[in-house]
């Protein structure tokens, strides 16, 4: 008897918690490239996001500067999220725009990869091919505040690569990127490494040292990849407050095995070829006009500031999102 009467009081005091409650809806703004406007995949992924009870505003771009206008409006007006959907280059100007209308947005950065290497989202955990989970991600994922990176005063979110790597994506045609992918590059690579000449550069950092040689290759890394899949920088974190910079020197063509075995092995100091740190901010200055890609977009001038400006960005990340846990 007294075994069932504390079973019946267990029974009730367990119908007396209150339920779980699924997270409240979130008021998002879908920046489209507009290359990506007619996937049903992802207009079908819309239709069920919504269904879930979450409001998506959808924003299609039809010219530069649409997908940086667009985020800045959504961050004016409190949007919850911003969801870049498209490449890195969407990314990096939705990011950009955000900033822009507000140097410490509330709102966070999510993504629904739609482009042809989509490094960042690779990196961070969110796969091409399945919009609707992107997008469940983005109306129930929590933000982590990220770093950002600068050159000149221009964003990027995952990697500038300049000399020999920019040189390889501002070389690949379109056409060519959308029927190889990321073996795009890898072609025009070595059709680039051929005719590549080393820069003559100089590097200097927080204090006050200064670098001098020649550059063949360069990645500066918030994120870990670029160039449809090449982890250039694969020690960064989003959220330690620092860029790690990877240089490959000049090198013959008969070192190129000793390059790819020192890249193996980054930080090892017995490297010849490749050199890899990690700074929050350093000054680059070449002989002649340099070539950098920051997240896919071109800059070339013969002097880049680069800083990280630190955890700055809500971002909702996937589970394989290079971060630290904070300190």
């Amino acid at each position: 008897m007294r075994s069932a009467l504390w079973a019946s009081a267990h029974v009730n005091r367990i119908k007396s918690l209150p339920p779980v409650c699924p997270p409240p809806p979130r008021t998002i703004c879908l920046v489209i490239h507009g290359k990506s406007a007619g996937d049903p995949d992802l207009r079908a992924a819309v239709g069920r996001t919504r269904a879930e009870g979450h409001s998506i505003d959808v924003r299609v771009t039809w010219e530069a500067g649409d997908a940086a206008r667009y985020a800045g409006e959504a961050v004016t007006a409190e949007a919850d999220v911003v969801v870049a959907a498209g490449g890195d280059g969407t990314i990096n100007e939705v990011a950009g725009g955000m900033l822009e209308a507000n140097p410490h947005p509330t709102t966070a950065l999510a993504v629904v990869p739609c482009g042809t290497a989509n490094d960042f989202a690779t990196g961070i955990g969110v796969l091409k091919g399945d919009p609707h989970a992107a997008l469940r991600l983005a109306a129930q994922g929590a933000p982590t505040l990220i770093d950002v990176g600068t050159v000149n005063g221009r964003v990027f979110v995952n990697v500038t690569s300049g000399g020999f790597g920019a040189e390889v994506t501002a070389n690949t045609p379109p056409e060519l990127k959308r029927a190889l992918g990321g073996m795009a590059y890898s072609l025009m690579g070595v059709v680039t490494a051929a005719k590549m000449n080393p820069y003559e550069c100089r590097f200097t950092v927080p204090d006050a040292t200064v670098h001098e040689g020649l550059l063949l290759l360069l990645a500066v890394g918030n994120g870990r990849q670029c160039g449809g899949g090449y982890q250039v920088t694969p020690n960064a974190l989003l959220n330690d407050g620092l860029l790690d910079v990877a240089v490959v020197h000049d090198a013959e063509l008969p070192q190129l095995g000793m390059v790819l075995s020192e890249l193996g092995n980054l930080t090892a100091t017995s490297n010849r070829f490749v050199t890899y740190k990690q700074v929050p901010r350093f000054l680059l200055e070449s002989s002649r006009p340099l070539q950098l890609s920051l997240d896919g977009e071109p800059l070339r001038d013969t002097s880049f500031q680069f800083e990280v400006l630190p955890q700055i960005l809500p971002a909702i990340l996937g589970d394989t999102a290079p971060i630290g846990t904070p300190e």
